[in-house]
């Protein structure tokens, strides 16, 4: 999905509607305070933070609680109990935001990427399509791994030997691990055409392919 068509899906509107905290069944309510209650709720302005109905891919989530559970679990693993740097792991994930032109993952992932200490510029190419001019070395090999990754559904012996030279089997697994599961949420969210919040512009534009 391009960035048009994003742009035309959140104007036809969200497809999984926001469920009020009163209509929740208990096996909703179970999954929705287990969100809630994790470390997600400690991150500012996040959709678990927020009070109200559960937003972002949360909300998809709660269709189906038993399974949205264990995805959100998962999720929660992958981001906070990673091998991975935070800046390296939000670096995998707009990477991955940028492949699936997924405009709400971006929106909210650049802005931890940035906290994380991820240079702008870096950011900005990557939006923009390109190959970061300057990034560590770390970030090159995150960075290189996660677009083969998607690109060409494996890497090279190259590229995987780069990684493994830096992070060691367990980071690799967690590199593959973050570049997996957001592309679960990015799928979810283009599905949903879960909206950005009011205000907010398309942060992702068009490129040709």
């Amino acid at each position: 999905m391009n960035s048009r068509e994003s742009e035309t899906s959140t104007a036809q509107g969200q497809r999984f509607k926001p469920i009020p905290l009163e209509s929740l069944t208990a096996e909703q309510r179970a999954l929705a305070d287990a969100i809630r209650s994790g470390p997600r709720g400690a991150v500012k302005n996040s959709a678990a933070a927020k009070p109200g109905p559960l937003g972002g891919p949360f909300n998809v989530l709660l269709r189906s609680p038993y399974i949205g559970n264990i995805i959100q679990s998962l999720g929660a693993a992958i981001r906070f109990r990673s091998s991975l740097p935070p800046k390296l792991n939000e670096l995998a994930i707009i990477v991955t935001a940028r492949r699936w032109t997924c405009q709400y993952e971006w929106f909210a992932h650049h802005r931890l990427a940035l906290e994380a200490g991820l240079d702008p510029a870096i950011a900005e190419d990557i939006a923009q399509g390109r190959r970061p001019a300057k990034m560590s070395d770390e970030e090159a090999v995150v960075h290189d791994f996660s677009r083969e990754l998607h690109e060409t559904q494996g890497v090279s012996d190259a590229t995987y030997q780069r990684a493994l030279d830096r992070f060691g089997e367990r980071g690799v697994m967690d590199l593959i691990a973050v570049n997996g599961y957001y592309v679960l949420v990015s799928m979810t969210l283009n599905v949903d055409r879960t909206p950005l919040p009011e205000g907010a512009k398309l942060p992702l534009p068009q490129l040709n392919k």
